[in-house]
């Protein structure tokens, strides 16, 4: 009995120290578990951060297939080099100090200026987790932004400034401009703190780049022939193939510039957010195209491609403020909206005399506008006076500083080519080669002028795919 009972005890404590074993071993498999969940969250949130920064890199393609499209053949090799630039100068010097003064660090959240220390100066975040971002790939995200910003200027004042002007320009807005007033939404500052809301850019970035081009297209003055005794005269691009194609790319780029700017894909609720980003772009794009053809067509009797191509870039930059806020149908709201906006913004430079050879303005400018005004008109959370005062604010300042320097620039000589290098083109003048046969570019010279009405994009509203390409 005493055996069976010593038996009993053993074998009891046996099973005690199974099952206390047990418990250890499961212990350390979930604390396993749960680290390889969070290094997992991190890896995911990284590596999509920095996919959605290649396609917003790759949207540079994009604006330079547009611009270089709706221009003369004569000033293709200038275009693609203002934009290869705008990229290459742009990286270097938001490097050095761009992103500190756009993320100086929370010592001037609410504030209007701080500077966090030249290069990355943040450190690689010692918990690896989900909605952790390593600095390296959060750099190359904002990076790709900043030269957004920059480049959309190039179209505004293509055809007549100084490559050396040009990259004066890109160097102070991508450096300065475009960093301190990031600063004041996304890097926590005063805009921030009063409430403003924007997304992924549609005034940060966009409305920035707009408002710069136009200083740029104002103190420049029009190419020579666009305003003849008061009649707007047109200069068809060279290449509505590129044109088109240029615009395809942007669309794709932008699913990198709105959904990545979730900035966390690990977790359910960020992929629905991110989708639901995605698909409000998509339906804006779409609407602003179609509504732009259509009021194109009404009132100008003929479908024009360039209107329907500035229709989708309208849409896109209206929904980039408001994406995440905003529900489907209301997406296709405002991207209608900014098709209407678009088109009669180019209109209105036309009839101001003012030369934007791509419509920058209308499409960044006054749907970056738009957009920042949606966001408080689709959305309870967000206060419709506090996104008119931000807006606002961020729109003089680019306009404001951009003014002063092109402004600057024309007092010393250094900002407009000669009448003499515009007529003969940018391309050998400032570069000394050319992207077609001479024989191409020569012909191209000829300027038929087409009947009908002409829009500020240089395009015939009526005629804009005869083969003649404006001087």
């Amino acid at each position: 009995m005493r055996g069976t009972r010593r038996l009993a005890v053993a074998a009891a404590l046996a099973m005690v120290s199974v099952l206390f074993a047990s418990g250890n071993v499961s212990a350390e498999e979930a604390v396993a578990s749960a680290s390889s969940t969070a290094q997992l969250g991190y890896a995911l949130d990284n590596m999509m951060l920095l996919l959605a920064a290649v396609l917003v890199l790759f949207m540079q393609g994009g604006f330079a297939m547009v611009e270089a499209g709706l221009n003369a053949a004569k000033n293709t090799v200038n275009i693609l080099f203002k934009n290869m630039m705008d990229l290459a100068v742009g990286v270097l010097l938001f490097f050095a100090f761009g992103y500190s003064l756009m993320y100086p660090g929370s010592a001037f959240e609410g504030g209007y200026f701080g500077f966090g220390g030249f290069g990355i100066s943040e450190a690689a975040p010692e918990v690896v987790e989900a909605g952790k971002l390593h600095p390296q790939v959060d750099f190359l995200f904002q990076v790709a932004f900043a030269a957004t910003a920059a480049t959309i200027v190039s179209g505004a004042v293509a055809g007549r400034m100084k490559f050396g002007a040009y990259l004066v320009y890109s160097a102070v807005i991508t450096g300065l401009v475009y960093p301190i007033s990031g600063m004041w939404k996304w890097g926590g500052g005063f805009l921030d703190a009063m409430g403003f809301h924007d997304f992924a850019g549609s005034v940060v970035v966009h409305a920035v780049g707009g408002f710069a081009g136009l200083a740029g297209a104002i103190v420049l003055g029009p190419r020579i022939g666009r305003f003849v005794k008061g009649k707007s005269v047109p200069m068809p691009g060279h290449n509505l193939a590129f044109a088109a194609l240029g615009v395809v790319i942007l669309w794709v780029g932008w699913y990198g510039f709105n959904p990545g700017s979730q900035l966390a894909f690990s977790t359910g609720a960020d992929v629905a957010a991110v989708v639901l980003v995605a698909v409000n772009t998509t339906l804006a794009a779409a609407a602003g195209s179609v509504v732009a053809m259509l009021l194109a067509w009404a009132l100008f009797k003929k479908p024009d491609l360039t209107m329907a191509l500035n229709g989708v870039l309208a849409g896109l930059v209206g929904i980039t403020a408001n994406c995440d806020k905003v529900q489907n149908w209301e997406a296709i709201v405002i991207g209608a909206v900014a098709g209407v906006l678009v088109v009669g913004g180019i209109l209105l430079l036309d009839r101001l005399r003012i030369d934007d050879p791509v419509g920058a303005w209308p499409v960044h400018g006054l749907c970056g506008v738009w957009g920042g005004l949606a966001a408080g008109i689709f959305s309870d959370e967000v206060s419709i006076g506090t996104q008119l005062l931000g807006t606002a604010i961020i729109c003089a300042w680019a306009f404001a500083t951009m003014f002063g320097l092109f402004w600057t620039l024309r007092l010393i000589g250094f900002l407009r080519v000669s009448p003499e290098e515009e007529l003969e083109g940018l391309d050998l003048c400032e570069h000394g080669m050319q992207a077609y046969p001479p024989s191409l570019v020569a012909e191209s010279q000829v300027f038929v002028e087409p009947a009908g009405t002409r829009s500020a994009t240089g395009q015939s509203l009526v005629h804009a795919a005869e083969p003649a390409v404006g001087r």
